[in-house]
């Protein structure tokens, strides 16, 4: 039987096992299938506090680990199947094995959120990502044009990125101005290799025939005129839909799907605590997340200590 069980391996994940594990609970730490979390997939963290140099996202999350484990927390690299959180002890299925447990705290972040177009699953590693610092360098990609989705600071981190190997990289948005942070802004619009695409969305992804992307359909959402782009890539960065699938029916989530907390950062069963961005929709930084998990294993401790007096 585990005292806490920490489901992800983010920095709300590392964080609230860091303090878990110095609190003397040895947290399990169930990594899922993305050790380290989105994170991972980011070159540089330039803002992540006490890096002035900035920090690489894989660096930065093994770090996290490496210094959780130092004070006894416990790492599995196991996929959460199931859980029950209607009895203490709480019971998770993790690959297919039980896992009993006093209390859970939950860290699943979130993952990229989808066009939802034709082509787009089908050319997916073919031409259609979602992580240009993952797959940018790739040589399908050298020298050739390359379209960005979104508006945030993501797209623009990724269309910025995209300049490294891009002959151009076209920046597709819904509006006519970019949502992302003033800097991040200003810095991408005065890239000469990036070209903004206004009021503009895609329709198709092409060329399934030809068994990789070729281009994309374009409409103009104010005159609804179409065109064709030509492009080697479609990297999508429009936001995120939070992991929490897994435990539909056994807490209160939100219409959609993060996890909303009750009482500091418990949910609404006693016992199961969250922390990170499968509950944030507004701040979904590196440092509120680790922050968050920081306040989820203070306050899991509270509540062990609560129980056994």
């Amino acid at each position: 039987m585990e005292k806490v069980v920490i489901i992800g391996s983010g920095p709300a994940g590392w964080t609230a096992a860091l303090y878990a594990s110095r609190a003397q609970l040895a947290p399990l730490v169930l990594t899922g299938k993305q050790p380290g979390g989105l994170l991972t997939t980011t070159s540089i963290v330039e803002n992540f506090p006490g890096f002035p140099e900035g920090v690489d996202g894989y660096e930065l999350m093994t770090r996290m680990q490496q210094q959780a484990e130092r004070f006894g927390a416990k790492t599995s690299f196991g996929v959460v199947e199931s859980v029950d959180f209607s009895n203490r002890p709480f019971s998770l299925i993790v690959d297919g094995e039980k896992v009993a447990t006093e209390t859970v705290i939950i860290a699943t972040g979130a993952g990229h959120k989808h066009l939802g177009v034709p082509g787009e699953h089908e050319l997916e590693n073919k031409g259609t990502t979602y992580c240009a610092t993952c797959d940018g360098a790739l040589p399908m990609f050298r020298n050739q044009a390359l379209v960005v989705v979104g508006g945030g600071d993501s797209a623009c981190e990724e269309a910025s990125y995209l300049t490294r190997f891009a002959s151009v990289v076209y920046l597709v948005h819904r509006r006519d101005s970019l949502r992302a942070s003033k800097i991040m802004a200003e810095r991408t619009l005065a890239n000469p290799k990036i070209k903004p695409i206004w009021d503009s969305a895609i329709t198709e992804v092409l060329e399934v025939k030809q068994d990789k992307v070729t281009g994309v359909k374009l409409k103009h959402l104010k005159t609804g005129v179409e065109s064709v782009l030509d492009c080697a890539g479609v990297f999508i960065a429009i936001g995120h839909v939070p992991n929490t699938e897994v435990f539909k029916g056994q807490i209160n989530t939100d219409e959609n799907g993060f996890i909303v907390p009750e009482q500091g950062t418990m949910t609404n069963v006693p016992g199961v605590f969250v922390a990170g961005d499968c509950a944030d929709h507004v701040y979904r930084q590196a440092v509120t997340a680790a922050g968050a998990g920081c306040a989820a294993a203070i306050d899991c401790e509270r509540f062990l200590a609560a129980q056994n007096h």
